[in-house]
């Protein structure tokens, strides 16, 4: 039983809320304003260099991958959250 949300979902029907970035149809457009400041803090809490020239889905994937590493966004937070907006 679905409440007319497309983005809500039950058992029975597949959830839209997390899309591979390689499905995006935005995805080759500039990352964000807040995927840039997200990902050049986990960067920096990382070690690692920061990429301005990232797309919107290099970005997110590089943002999960940091994440990962530095054991941030590990709460329970949706995909869809991270980078302050990721599928535009």
């Amino acid at each position: 039983m679905t409440d007319g949300n497309p983005k809500t979902t039950d058992d029975r029907q597949p959830s839209n809320r997390v899309k591979d970035p390689e499905d995006w149809t935005t995805g080759e457009e500039p990352m964000t304003s807040a995927q840039a400041s997200y990902l050049k803090t986990l960067s920096e809490e990382a070690g690692e260099d920061f990429d301005p020239a990232l797309t919107k889905a290099q970005a997110s994937e590089r943002i999960d991958a940091l994440q990962a590493k530095t054991g941030r966004g590990q709460g329970g937070a949706s995909k869809t959250a991270k980078g302050g907006g990721r599928e535009g």
